[in-house]
């Protein structure tokens, strides 16, 4: 069946903005400039600052969310289904749990590759699956088993490869891409944790997707944004970049903005990016299928991939394409993509018929969140 115009334009939207929101958080990363009181040049190291901008683009959707909903009701006949009422605090824990998850990536693509970042990501996948066994008692089938320990082989690919580079090139220490290495996972752990108490607490509501990541993206900017405050007066020595050397110096990141506009752009780049990938993400789900989705996403740490090594952000490795292909294999299995090939063997498509039904409906659900975290969110 061939898609329609409005179909591609989702997709393409999916895939363009998707991309965009990590390389120009990356970008962000690669400027220097001057900060406030004289100080001299430096990097733009301000992961806290950039979280707030992505939590803004998040609660930009609330109001699309609204928008939508009025442009509908004004309608002959309204189809938009804004969904029950439901107490907003449902929100809060998943997403304080976006919040720490989001702000530690953003650590750690400070000192990593965006490749790398998009990469292990993947690594999503796994705890989820883990975890909606243990707290939601749901049961796995085969092919997803297969696909998790798959990850778990390209997970350990990709970080051999960062290995190797640490020892080749001068764009990070062999320390720091280990050490951003890790907090990804870290921040996977946190981020299934996330999506489990969705899926438990908050799916049940029947929230609009636009509605549920607007609201979090409101909690996660009020909170990490009063956050700023205390964290501009906690040191943390040489783990900070910035001159004062505090967890995160805000006063610091407008100063260097003012000094060099463009970091702004970057900026702006993620916030507006990551509104309409969530925007484009749920739709692509509701016009096409969450199948289709995962492909994007997946396409989508191929385009970062293919960018960075243009522009020369980093250089070609011939372990990362391993490794790619091994998650982007692992992954395939777990969102069930192997099974329209596996459907024209009649004794596949008979015992496939008996697993898929519980899978598929978690996939649904947790897609229709508006992020795509198994990758591939935030």
């Amino acid at each position: 069946m061939a898609w329609t115009k409005y179909q591609l334009f989702l997709a393409g939207m999916m895939l363009t903005t998707g991309s965009i929101n990590t390389l120009s958080a990356k970008w962000a990363d690669l400027f220097s400039a001057n900060g406030c009181h004289g100080d001299p040049e430096h990097t733009f190291s301000h992961p806290f600052v950039q979280a707030v901008g992505m939590f803004l683009g998040e609660f930009s959707c609330l109001a699309v969310f609204y928008i939508l909903l009025f442009h509908d009701r004004r309608s002959p006949e309204p189809r938009m289904n804004p969904g029950q009422k439901f107490n907003p605090l449902l929100f809060f824990p998943p997403a304080m749990c976006d919040m720490t998850a989001t702000s530690i990536m953003y650590v750690a693509l400070n000192m990593t590759s965006a490749s790398s970042f998009q990469m292990l990501r993947g690594a999503v996948i796994i705890f989820t699956g883990l975890l909606s066994v243990a707290f939601l008692g749901r049961r796995l089938a085969p092919s997803q088993w297969i696909g998790i320990f798959i990850t778990i082989l390209g997970l350990v690919v990709v970080g051999l490869a960062d290995f190797v580079s640490g020892h080749r090139d001068d764009s990070h220490k062999l320390s720091d891409v280990i050490t951003g290495d890790l907090l990804i996972i870290m921040a996977q752990i946190i981020v299934s944790v996330q999506m489990v108490l969705e899926e438990k607490f908050v799916y049940k509501h029947d929230v609009h997707p636009l509605r549920a990541v607007g609201t979090e993206g409101l909690f996660g900017f009020v909170v990490l944004s009063l956050l700023l405050i205390p964290m501009y007066f906690i040191h943390t020595g040489n783990f900070s970049d910035n001159p004062r050397q505090v967890l995160e110096d805000a006063l610091d990141a407008f100063c260097q903005i003012g000094h060099k506009p463009l970091i702004l752009l970057a900026l702006l780049g993620n916030t507006v990016s990551i509104a309409f990938f969530n925007f484009a993400g749920i739709s692509v789900t509701k016009e096409i299928s969450a199948t289709t989705r995962m492909v994007l996403d997946s396409l989508r740490t191929l385009v970062i991939w293919v960018v960075s090594l243009a522009l020369g952000w980093e250089q070609f490795h011939g372990l990362q394409v391993l490794g790619f292909l091994v998650l982007l294999t692992g992954t395939a299995l777990y969102n069930g993509l192997h099974r329209p090939v596996l459907a024209r063997i009649p004794w596949c498509a008979t015992r496939m018929n008996l697993e898929e039904d519980s899978s598929d409906a978690e996939r649904e659900r947790l897609l229709n969140n508006g992020r795509v975290q198994a990758s591939e969110d935030t």
